[in-house]
Formats: C-alpha cells, sequence, structure tokens
C-alpha cells in the first residue's frame, strides 16, 4: 500500500492538470475564442464556465480572450481644410464593440491596437472628406448631428470588414488654427465695427429726427404763447382804458389831479436830477391852489408876481416839500 501511494499521487495529480488544462471561465466582459491548431472551433459569448481538449501548449485547443464592452478610441488634433480653403483643426472619437469575434481574429489576429490604427485612418479620412463638403461654421450649427453620422455611416464599412460595429461617432472639437483664428478675430471684428457704425448713423438719425420735431414744437408752443400774451395784454390794456374812461368822465377834475399827482410822484423821484421850473409853469398848478389855478404874487412897486418872480431851482432828489414856494396870492381887491 505505501508502494501505491506515490503512484496514486501523481494519478491524481494527472487528473487535476488535464481538468484544469480543460476547463476556461468566461465572465461577463469578454468572449472566447475557442482554437484548435489554429482554426477557429466555437465562440463563447455567454459568462460561465466551459470545456476544452487539454494540452493547450502542444496547440490542441487555446482560448483568446476579447472584449464584450463597449470600447473607444480618441483621434486628436486632426488638421482638415473646409470648403473655403482654411485649416482647421479637429478631435473626434468612436464607439465601438466586437460584434464578430471570428471575423475579428481573421482579419486582425483579434489584436485590438491593430483594430484601432485601421479605424483611425479611415476615420481620418473620413473627417476630411465630410469638412471638405462644408465650411467651418457648419461644425457649429445644426449641421453637426448630420456631419457626425455620415462619418460613422463611412467608418462603418470598414469597421464590419473587421468584425466590429461603430455605434456612435462624435466631434469633440473644432478650433481655429493659429493663424485662422487671427483671420477670423479681425473679420469678426470688422463686422462688428460695421455694425456698431450702423447702429451709431440710425441713432443720429432718429435723434436729429426728434431733435427736429421738439424744435418745432417750442416754436408753435413759443408763438402760440406769444400770440395769446398779446391777446390778453391788448384786452387788458383795453379793459384799463376803457376804467380810465369810466373813470374820468365820472369826475374830470379827480382825475387830472390823480394824474397831476402821479406825475409828481414820477418826476421829482429820487433820481438826481435838478429840473428848472417856473412856479407858474402849468406843472405846478396844483402847488398854486387846491383847485389847480394858477394865482398871481404882488410885488413891491406895483408889479406883476409872475413878472417879478425868480425862475427857481428844483432839485429832484428833494421832497416836494422843499421845493420853491409859491408866492402867496394877492388879498382881493375891495
Amino acid at each position: 500500500m505505501a508502494n501505491r501511494l506515490p503512484l496514486i499521487v501523481g494519478l491524481v495529480a494527472v487528473i487535476l492538470f488535464i481538468a484544469w488544462s480543460s476547463i476556461f471561465v468566461v465572465n461577463e466582459r469578454q468572449q472566447a475564442i475557442v482554437v484548435r491548431f489554429g482554426e477557429i472551433q466555437s465562440v463563447k459569448s455567454e459568462p460561465g464556465l466551459y470545456f476544452k481538449l487539454p494540452f493547450g501548449f502542444i496547440d490542441a485547443d487555446s482560448v483568446q480572450y476579447v472584449e464584450d464592452r463597449v470600447l473607444r478610441f480618441d483621434l486628436d488634433d486632426i488638421r482638415v481644410q473646409v470648403s473655403g480653403g482654411k485649416f482647421y483643426e479637429v478631435d473626434a472619437f468612436v464607439l465601438y464593440k466586437i460584434a464578430d469575434p471570428e471575423t475579428f481574429r481573421q482579419t486582425v489576429s483579434g489584436d485590438q491596437v491593430a483594430a484601432e490604427s485601421r479605424l483611425r485612418t479611415r476615420l481620418n479620412s473620413a473627417l476630411r472628406t465630410v469638412y471638405g463638403l462644408r465650411g467651418f461654421e457648419s461644425a457649429l450649427s445644426e449641421e453637426r448631428t448630420s456631419m457626425m453620422r455620415e462619418v460613422r455611416d463611412q467608418l462603418r464599412p470598414e469597421a464590419e470588414s473587421l468584425g466590429l460595429r461603430i455605434d456612435d461617432v462624435r466631434i469633440r472639437r473644432t478650433d481655429l488654427t493659429q493663424e485662422v483664428s487671427q483671420q477670423t478675430y479681425e473679420r469678426m471684428k470688422a463686422e462688428r465695427l460695421a455694425e456698431a457704425e450702423l447702429i451709431r448713423a440710425r441713432g443720429n438719425e432718429a435723434a436729429a429726427r426728434i431733435r427736429a420735431i421738439a424744435d418745432r414744437q417750442v416754436v408753435e408752443i413759443v408763438s402760440e404763447a406769444a400770440r395769446d400774451a398779446e391777446i390778453i395784454r391788448g384786452e387788458g390794456d383795453g379793459e384799463r382804458n376803457r376804467i380810465f374812461a369810466e373813470a374820468f368822465s365820472s369826475d374830470p377834475e379827480f382825475f387830472e389831479f390823480y394824474r397831476s399827482m402821479n406825475a409828481y410822484g414820477e418826476a421829482l423821484a429820487d433820481t438826481g436830477t435838478t429840473m428848472v421850473l417856473s412856479p407858474t409853469s402849468e406843472f405846478f398848478r396844483y402847488f398854486n391852489s387846491a383847485a389847480g389855478a394858477n394865482a398871481s404874487t404882488p410885488v413891491a412897486g406895483g408889479g406883476n408876481g409872475a413878472d417879478a418872480a425868480a425862475a427857481p431851482a428844483v432839485d429832484s432828489g428833494a421832497p416836494s416839500g422843499d421845493a420853491a414856494p409859491a408866492a402867496e396870492p394877492a388879498a382881493p381887491a375891495n
């Protein structure tokens, strides 16, 4: 029994080795391609435990794992020329999946890097073609979606020949190159300046129109106000003359006295002007008599007072009481 133990242990080890070589596991993120002597025997796409012929090292059965997830690769800083002849820099990425593991194995030997290299070449060509048919503004407008769809459709035949399925193509960035950026900036600046000048000209035109309307309204309002003022002034003068006429007709003597008093106030005001008037002047008739009649003053020697009286100097700056008094009236003759 002791001599059989090493044999049993060896046999068990061989069995375990054979079992281990015959089993492989596929998880949910992978697909497995079973290859026997260089020929694809089967593809395991569902996760689980599977069996194969042992001794893969002698090329009996070997398992190659490929991704079962959606993969992505990026294409950066692609210099494309648009329809206007200018160049731009574009970044894009592709979402794809290995849909046919057998074709993928046969075309690129299951090498993901080799497959992406071929897709990059085709993607570069598709981007140049799509951008070459449009201007730069299209990538910034609603046409962006249709552009990405065209790139995807051009990329799909190449991807299907590799056993891949293109799920989506996205353009991440479309930028101006340095020289184009400066030219675009200058053009946009010129357009904005022209637009500003147009807006300013329209504003000046509107301001001039409003100013002209306002000036016309000012002239109209001033003219109407002056007309109304003249009418009111004329009506006031007429009413004043009417009142004066009524007052004069009701008491002419008092009206004359009132007019004379106003004349005294204006003529003898403190203006610094000296007037030389005769005491018997018509201007001083209400100083000579309350009734307004000039009186004669007797003079020694029997002469007339008007002939003997000298013309007094009257300073309009002195009060009326300081004026040269008129000669007292002569006593009535018996």
